[in-house]
């Protein structure tokens, strides 16, 4: 089932077959001023990738496949685990580390929704590693019609 992101118009459609059906990393399939939707299919033994959003709030529903959520305050202090699969969801709050990890034998299905928009609208990455070269690039970032830019960090000298 192949989505078009047609930005902050109304939409709708069956989001589950669209999940089972989405074989890609990631791809985003609405973005609204406020909110967005995206698919996902992790691969057996991959994940979501280990992560922290500053400024936005997640909701994961699985859709398929089995997996294992992990989430903390720190890095190293993931104290949260949960086994997850069909029919499970996942909150994360702004600024806690989180990851989704692929525990079973077919791809893991799930979508994803972002308050506020994280990513480029109707963007596609068939793969992680093509989420990342694009996120690194800068080509990942929100429409600037919806007004959340993300935060751009830089190192610079210490200051006391």
């Amino acid at each position: 089932m192949d989505r078009i992101d047609n930005g902050p118009n109304p939409n709708a459609f069956d989001i589950e077959t669209a999940t089972v059906e989405n074989d890609t990393y990631r791809t985003v399939v609405w973005t609204g001023r406020y909110m967005q939707v995206t698919l996902m299919a992790i691969p057996v033994g991959e994940s979501i990738g280990l992560e922290v959003h500053e400024e936005n709030d997640q909701f994961l529903r699985i859709d398929g496949g089995e997996g294992r959520c992990v989430m903390g305050p720190a890095e190293d202090q993931l104290n949260f685990q949960q086994d997850v699969s069909d029919g499970w969801s996942i909150q994360v709050p702004a600024g806690v580390w989180h990851d989704v990890i692929n525990t079973g034998s077919e791809p893991l299905r799930l979508y994803s929704i972002y308050s506020p928009v994280h990513h480029a609208q109707g963007r596609v990455h068939q793969t992680a590693e093509d989420a990342e070269i694009d996120e690194e690039s800068g080509e990942d970032e929100p429409p600037a019609w919806t007004g959340h830019e993300l935060p751009k960090w830089t190192v610079g000298p210490v200051r006391d």
